[in-house]
């Protein structure tokens, strides 16, 4: 029967000690937290041992076992057994990589960036028998992470074909598709005065109004030409770009601190169709205090990541918890005239005909990345309907994320449950041998 022992317990823990930025190839292993490993002209160890990614994001958990001479990076922990005590690292190497999404939710820290720290580390349980017993139980962790594998496989092409699903209804609410039955049931509400272009003729006019009255230079838009358009827009529509029907701002340089009541929004508050506060993070009350009030957020303000790998043109809507708020140079505000509905803005920039134009604008070039500009998203081609129409289109959308939110949440139950399973059988397999 095994024993459950933490991780300092059975194991000396060391930190690795070279930057991936300063290896030098040559003749010995340079183990890192990826899945490959590099070479190195000296080594540090010759021994047998794990090595465990523990700051690495997309790495984190990863385990490599090696047997030799070798040198780790600053990013892993380098583990050998106890002094005493007869380990099978062959076994302990299946049994970390088998546990690593375990090890990860219960070990790991942070907000931005996670990491595992010592401590938490080697608080970690693992089951501990005689050697014997270890070798023979290789087998069984193989099998257990083959069955589990195999499982999250199927998890993870679940929720991608959720994500296709979200993506297909919003493409098809900006086309025109949702509301086809709207458009036969109420012909009156997209025509003559409630033509989408009678809306945009109106937005003109205000825009002019206020150009006129704050003396700002007018921005001018290349003519939409018919080859431009992805695809024929509905009765009562009309083609525009973003800019016709809105204004576009571009956040703040915060004055940033460790701790404070005033915070800004960035980058990372900017989720999919929301905005998270919890991200926000703290700034000077005196810079706060100073700041202009056009650079704080309004009620359904649609806020836009300008940067980010994977993140760049994500759109999210201002809820009254984020009414007030700074938000930073990475971050475009994008606010509405009357006749234009936010949520449907929103969720045009996160349809795939939205998302297809932000990759292919030429944003401003940084030294790190590209960075969105605010022409590049003021220039974008937007199909707009009637307002009354705008409305059904939002309440479609939202009726149907409602029930796709519903399926992801069982699909991710689904995860969970699988895993506190493969830990039951983990524990019983060990504890009747």
């Amino acid at each position: 029967m095994a024993e459950w022992k933490t991780i300092e317990e059975l194991f000396d823990l060391e930190k690795g000690s070279l930057q991936s930025s300063k290896c030098i190839p040559g003749d010995y292993p340079f183990i890192t937290a990826a899945e490959e490993w590099k070479t190195h002209e000296s080594y540090t160890h010759d021994c047998e041992a794990l090595i465990f990614a523990m700051a690495a994001s997309g790495s984190l958990g990863r385990t490599h076992y090696i047997k030799g001479k070798f040198i780790s990076s600053d990013l892993c922990f380098i583990i050998t057994p106890k002094i005493g005590l007869k380990l099978d690292l062959l076994f302990y190497y299946r049994l970390f990589n088998f546990l690593r999404r375990d090890i990860v939710k219960k070990t790991a820290t942070g907000t931005s960036k996670l990491s595992i720290n010592r401590t938490n580390f080697g608080s970690y349980k693992l089951p501990y028998f005689d050697y014997e017993h270890q070798t023979n139980f290789r087998g069984k962790i193989e099998t257990l992470a083959t069955i589990n594998d195999n499982f999250f496989v199927k998890i993870h092409d679940q929720l991608n074909l959720i994500d296709n699903l979200r993506q297909q209804v919003l493409q098809e609410a900006i086309e025109g598709k949702l509301t086809a039955k709207f458009r036969e049931q109420h012909p009156e509400l997209i025509s003559g005065d409630n033509h989408a272009s009678k809306l945009l003729e109106k937005i003109q006019a205000e825009k002019e109004r206020i150009i006129n009255d704050d003396k700002k230079k007018r921005g001018k838009f290349s003519p939409i030409l018919n080859n431009e358009k992805p695809f024929d827009s509905p009765e009562g529509w009309v083609w525009c770009r973003l800019g016709d029907i809105c204004d576009i701002k571009r956040g703040v340089n915060p004055q940033y601190c460790e701790m404070s009541d005033y915070s800004i929004l960035n980058q990372k508050c900017v989720r999919w169709n929301q905005i998270e506060r919890q991200w926000a993070k703290p700034v000077i009350p005196k810079w706060f205090q100073g700041i202009d009030k056009n650079n704080l957020t309004h009620l359904n303000d649609v806020l836009v990541n300008s940067t980010g790998e994977g993140t760049i043109g994500r759109a999210g809507l201002v809820r009254s918890s984020e009414i007030g708020l700074p938000f930073d140079t990475h971050v475009l505000r994008v606010s509405t005239f009357d006749g234009v509905i936010s949520s449907f803005l929103m969720y045009f920039i996160n349809s795939f005909h939205g998302q297809n134009q932000i990759s292919q604008s030429k944003g401003a070039k940084t030294t790190k990345q590209t960075e969105l500009g605010v022409n590049n998203l003021r220039s974008l081609l937007i199909p707009l309907p009637p307002s009354t129409e705008q409305e059904a289109i939002v309440g479609k959308i939202e009726e149907l994320l409602v029930n796709i939110e519903k399926l992801e949440k069982q699909i991710s139950e689904r995860k969970d449950l699988s895993e506190m399973l493969m830990q039951s059988v983990l524990r019983e397999a060990f504890a009747t041998n």
